[in-house]
């Protein structure tokens, strides 16, 4: 059997559709929206990444989305509210192992949409993509393991835990802890 990932998904960017949700590419008028999320203090809680400190922060972050793109090494969508056409959060597909046709995804969500749906819709839409039409045969989230609501998404989702990792990661000046989830394409696809 020939198994092969889908590299013709980076030729022009995927833009996608769910019922409430658009998903598109980041451009930097996003800035000053994505700034607003991803230094919300819900957020902020359990990104184990430096806060970005202004627009302009967030700015040189679209552009190494927008780079690893260019280099075929991630797609990052910016998740837009079809209701009002705001920027809600995003969701990414990155760190391509594209030997064992796997990656890792990440994910934020304005605190204002939590609880109502939106990130699992989101990320059926975006899983489907990474299966189907990216052809990709596993996905993993590396989460902090004090973060219910990742967890229980994930969860909701069909990911198994794989791994806890104590320790593993120095954020800082401390060590901290990390939780391993992985979804199948077989295990999607039975759902």
């Amino acid at each position: 059997m020939t198994y092969t990932i889908n590299e013709c998904v980076f030729d022009t960017f995927p833009e996608l559709e769910s019922d409430r949700l658009l998903f598109s590419e980041y451009t930097k008028t996003d800035a000053s929206e994505l700034f607003n999320i991803r230094t919300h203090p819900k957020v902020c809680e359990y990104l184990d990444s430096d806060t970005p400190q202004s627009p302009q922060d967030i700015e040189k972050r679209i552009e190494l989305i927008q780079q690893a793109f260019k280099d075929k090494n991630g797609i990052t969508w910016a998740i837009i509210n079809k209701e009002n056409n705001k920027l809600i959060g995003d969701f990414g597909i990155w760190k391509l192992d594209k030997q064992n046709f796997r990656g890792e995804i990440g994910y934020v969500l304005s605190p204002d949409y939590w609880g109502k749906g939106y990130m699992k819709e989101a990320m059926k839409t975006l899983i489907h993509f990474a299966f189907h039409t990216f052809n990709l045969n596993s996905l993993e989230a590396n989460i902090n393991p004090k973060n219910q609501n990742s967890r229980s998404i994930l969860l909701k989702l069909g990911f198994q835990k794989e791994a806890y990792f104590r320790e593993n990661y120095f954020y800082n000046g401390v060590f901290l802890d990390s939780e391993i989830y992985s979804l199948l394409k077989s295990d999607f696809n039975s759902k």
